[in-house]
């Protein structure tokens, strides 16, 4: 029974402190999405090129605040679904507020297209503008997004079929530009399959790549299905380090439906959570710090290892009775929260369940002397330490 009482505690003190996290933030969404248009007089592309620009609902409040950018192509039709998906991911802090940086189209085939399509099931001759697109992204559009808005480095491309084939040339051209491509459904079946190949030599010769890649397919068929299966056996045999690679078959789903399929996936992949998962622990508790490292990267600030989410991680060890490691998290949650009554009292918690009383007794009294009356669980606290110390007279006798 008191054992049951301790875990029951123990998932309060979770509940308590995490609580609050998982309720939407209601005023936020009364706030609406600003967006604005800018024409550039392309000098690379030689002609005029649209993009929609919406900015996170809290750009203007916070000043001082950077966001990661999502360069969506194919146009602002695309920014409702991404804004609806993001949002719901933020509310349960999964995902950065973004800014989100729309291009219209002028000319598809001839921009998204690496090589000119020689293959008769296609449209012949078009195609082939990829890299001076790119150059129009990197030398005209991403300065100006830089110059007027306040983002930081983290820079994620998505699209969809030709628009997917797209995102992947980009890591190939320059690995550096954007640390995110989503890919829905890229044509890949194009000219002979030349994005493929083009990939596959890409990955092969990769040794690092700080990337994230999302692919998906729907219920194509033929050349297009047996090329994705190609890209994608590729992409998920070649354990390329650095990279994170994750993808989706929907059975059923239209080509077309592919990017309303996989959105919520490709976001909920990509970034990661405040919370850190107990999947990225591994024996070494510095992947603690190397996790919140990439989280800071990703979301634009400074986030050190949560005091609440770490002792959830040792929790969850403690649980599935691995209890030396929950002894070591719950220690290394101590050296950066010491004067943490919750942090301190999960490491007694660590060391009861061990069996070293001794040692709970003594992290308990550290608890305690920290602790004021004002804490909610300060009787648990002295009545946990009474009993320990009954404990620690019965095995001395």
């Amino acid at each position: 029974m008191r054992l049951l009482t301790a875990v029951f505690i123990c998932s309060l003190f979770i509940f308590y402190s995490s609580g609050t996290l998982a309720e939407p933030d209601l005023k936020q969404q009364t706030i609406s999405y600003t967006q604005q248009t800018h024409t550039i007089k392309s000098a690379v592309l030689n002609e005029e090129r649209t993009v929609v620009v919406q900015l996170p609902k809290s750009y203007q409040a916070n000043p001082n605040k950077v966001y990661p950018v999502i360069y969506r192509l194919d146009g602002a039709g695309n920014i409702p679904l991404a804004s609806a998906v993001i949002e719901r991911l933020q509310n349960d802090n999964r995902a950065p507020e973004v800014i989100i940086v729309a291009i219209e189209n002028t000319n598809r085939l001839r921009d998204l297209y690496p090589t000119i399509n020689k293959e008769p099931q296609g449209p012949v001759g078009e195609g082939g503008g990829a890299a001076t697109f790119l150059a129009f992204i990197e030398q005209e559009l991403m300065p100006l997004i830089n110059k007027s808005y306040r983002k930081h480095n983290y820079n994620v491309i998505a699209g969809a079929s030709a628009a997917g084939v797209f995102a992947l040339y980009t890591m190939q051209a320059n690995p550096e530009l954007f640390q995110a491509h989503i890919a829905y459904s890229p044509a890949v079946w194009w000219n002979y399959g030349a994005s493929v190949k083009a990939t596959k030599s890409f990955i092969n010769k990769s040794k690092d790549l700080n990337n994230y890649v999302y692919i998906n397919i729907g219920e194509e068929a033929g050349i297009m299905r047996e090329r994705y299966d190609e890209l994608q056996q590729s992409l998920q045999s070649h354990k390329v380090r650095g990279l994170r690679f994750f993808n989706d078959a929907f059975n059923g789903i239209s080509h077309g439906l592919t990017s309303a399929a996989g959105i919520f996936n490709a976001y909920y992949n990509l970034f990661l959570p405040k919370q850190m998962p107990i999947s990225a622990l591994t024996d070494d508790v510095a992947s603690i710090d190397a996790y919140y490292q990439t989280l800071s990267q990703q979301w634009g600030e400074q986030i050190s290892p949560p005091d609440r989410a770490v002792r959830s991680l040792g929790y969850n060890l403690t649980g599935s009775k691995q209890f030396t490691r929950a002894i070591e998290v719950f220690k290394y949650n101590i050296k950066n929260h010491p004067k943490s009554v919750d942090a301190l009292s999960a490491l007694s918690y660590g060391y009861e369940m061990q069996g070293d009383t001794r040692q709970a007794l003594e992290q308990m009294e550290s608890a305690l002397a920290i602790a004021d009356d004002s804490y909610p669980y300060i009787n648990y606290l002295k009545e946990t330490k009474a009993r320990l110390q009954t404990a620690l007279g019965k095995d001395e006798t």
